[in-house]
């Protein structure tokens, strides 16, 4: 071509990121692994962020760009209500299953600290596609329900802990590996799950048959699903087959594919359960009960996921500043730009914090009853606040890379349509701080175990104290007045309990930037407010260390 049509060359654009270690050059995630325990699981999360932050990047971009489709007939017209998925959704799925996103925690059960090396991979997983973490969050977090029923346990959890991936549509104990999903939302309920009307009769050989419906049904290509339906002595919980036990296919039709604002690469769908066979988990009428065991590691992964797409938006917000320049000098270099990406960076590590105490809390349950009493209140309190931060975050994140962070071509758009699904998903923000505040009332161990976490940090710093005493007395009132207010009650209690952790934590620097940006009010309502004394350059460090 002629160099008198040649217009411009492209300049002043960043590299490439990928491939990069998306472990190694997380120091927060580094830290809070050995802090809380998962440290010696420190080789199989290392590997897992090299694929993460490179094979699996573009596999998460494949897997979006080709959405599921929904097959409901064969050629012949027989029905098969099957989802089709992108080979790049099977290949994350593999990995997932292969390196314990789904499986680790149960595996290594009695090994302390098993669920935070577990969210450590969850939350590498996810920066790299976020539907897939939806079948394998449910694969994990089915463990603890099944175990009420103790045949089924024996047949099934062997296949649902496995490293093996089988996502053919065949039945599922053919297969080396179970995918397990869930549906309990009814058109009707929304969140109230007691006003279900799907009915469940026994039929014999311990199998109800199901007849009724589900609005919200994830990942429909799943092998089995706990569904909640009404039974004689009320709502109780099943595990209801892909295929029947005599190898038929289920009654579960499958209406249509959900038409989602993002997490294109997962499924979720609308079925009618047109006498489904299914087996009884745990007793008639204590549904609830018994699904809530597996709600709450569904809620632990909303905040991981979270926290995952800050820390993600936040590595590419900061890869983009440090090598575009404009008005003479780098975006990195210049004042207001680097207090955004601090503000952003510091944020991210409160969550990443509060993240994997959660895990800790959770993984320590079992056998401590204050950390289990501890999970009941900081996991609600987790999934409410940084699942609330991620879309403003994600969103001035996007900003920082200008018109180009609009774009498709970036993987800021998906980030953005990603980042609300963690407040919907698993009870909505009015659920979480309405069980904060059911668990401060009603069982006294959640309140002690709290102030005991908050009151560990007593001293570290004067706003924390300050707000500490502040939290007695709200929580010393009138308790009538307190449900409108639990909104407000829950981010208090969630800012403080974060400064408490970061001051535990001993980066005085990072502590006191908290505190008098969150607690001391030192902050505007936007990111990049941080005070003039804000370490910014400690923060920025951190984020991505030389």
């Amino acid at each position: 071509m002629s160099e008198r049509f040649l217009t411009h060359q492209v300049e002043n654009q960043p590299p490439s990121l990928l491939p990069y270690d998306a472990f190694s050059t997380d120091l927060p995630l580094r830290e809070a692994l050995a802090r809380e325990g998962g440290g010696w699981a420190q080789a199989q999360v290392q590997a897992y962020g090299v694929l993460a932050g490179g094979e699996m990047m573009a596999l998460g971009v494949q897997a979006n760009e080709n959405r599921p489709t929904f097959k409901p007939v064969d050629h012949y017209g027989h029905r098969i209500d099957e989802v089709e998925f992108h080979p790049a959704y099977h290949r994350l799925m593999e990995l997932g299953t292969q390196h314990g996103v789904s499986g680790f925690a149960w595996r290594h059960a009695d090994s302390e600290g098993a669920h935070v090396a577990r969210a450590a991979l969850m939350y590498l997983h996810y920066q790299a596609d976020q539907g897939t973490s939806c079948p394998l969050t449910m694969t994990y977090a089915c463990v603890p329900a099944l175990q009420q029923a103790p045949e089924l346990a024996r047949d099934w959890l062997p296949r649902i802990v496995s490293t093996d991936y089988d996502g053919s549509h065949r039945l599922a104990w053919l297969k080396a590996g179970n995918t397990i999903g869930m549906g309990m939302t009814e058109k009707q309920g929304g969140s109230d799950v007691r006003s279900n009307t799907t009915r469940a009769t026994p039929i014999g050989d311990g199998l109800y048959e199901l007849v009724g419906h589900k609005w919200f049904f994830s990942a429909p290509m799943c092998d089995a699903f706990l569904v909640l339906a009404q039974a004689e002595a009320g709502l109780t919980c099943f595990l209801l087959p892909r295929f029947a036990p005599d190898g038929s296919l289920n009654a579960v039709r499958i209406q249509r594919l959900k038409n989602k604002l993002g997490d294109w690469s997962n499924a979720s769908s609308e079925v009618e359960f047109q006498g489904a066979v299914a087996w009884r988990v745990g007793d008639e009428g204590r549904g609830v009960a018994t699904i809530l065991q597996m709600v709450a590691l569904t809620r632990q992964d909303c905040l991981i996921g979270s926290a995952a797409l800050m820390r993600q938006a936040l590595v590419q917000a900061w890869h983009h500043v440090r090598h575009r320049r404009a008005f003479g000098r780098t975006l990195s270099e210049q004042p207001l730009m680097r207090n955004v990406i601090a503000d952003l960076a510091l944020e991210s590590e409160a969550a990443t914090a509060l993240t994997f105490r959660v895990a800790r809390a959770i993984d320590a349950g079992a056998f401590d009853e204050g950390e289990a009493a501890l999970a009941r209140v900081i996991t609600a309190l987790g999934k409410y606040w940084v699942c609330k931060r991620a879309t403003p975050f994600v969103n001035e994140a996007q900003e920082c890379l200008g018109g180009i962070g609009y774009v498709e071509d970036s993987p800021l758009p998906r980030l953005l349509r990603q980042a609300p699904l963690n407040s919907i998903w698993e009870g909505s923000g009015n659920i979480q701080c309405l069980d904060v505040l059911r668990a401060l009332q009603r069982e006294p161990a959640c309140r002690a175990a709290y102030f005991r976490e908050l009151l560990a940090a007593r001293g570290g710093h004067v706003l924390l104290d300050a707000e500490i005493l502040r939290l007695e007395t709200l929580l010393g009132g009138d308790p009538t007045q307190l449900e409108g207010q639990s909104r407000l009650l829950a981010e208090r209690m969630t800012l403080a309990l974060q400064a408490a952790l970061l001051i535990r934590h001993g980066d005085a620097a990072i502590a006191d930037s908290f505190c008098q940006s969150r607690l001391g009010h030192q902050h505007g309502l936007a990111f990049g407010t941080l005070p003039a004394a804000a370490p910014t350059a400690h923060l920025l460090e951190r984020a991505w260390p030389a």
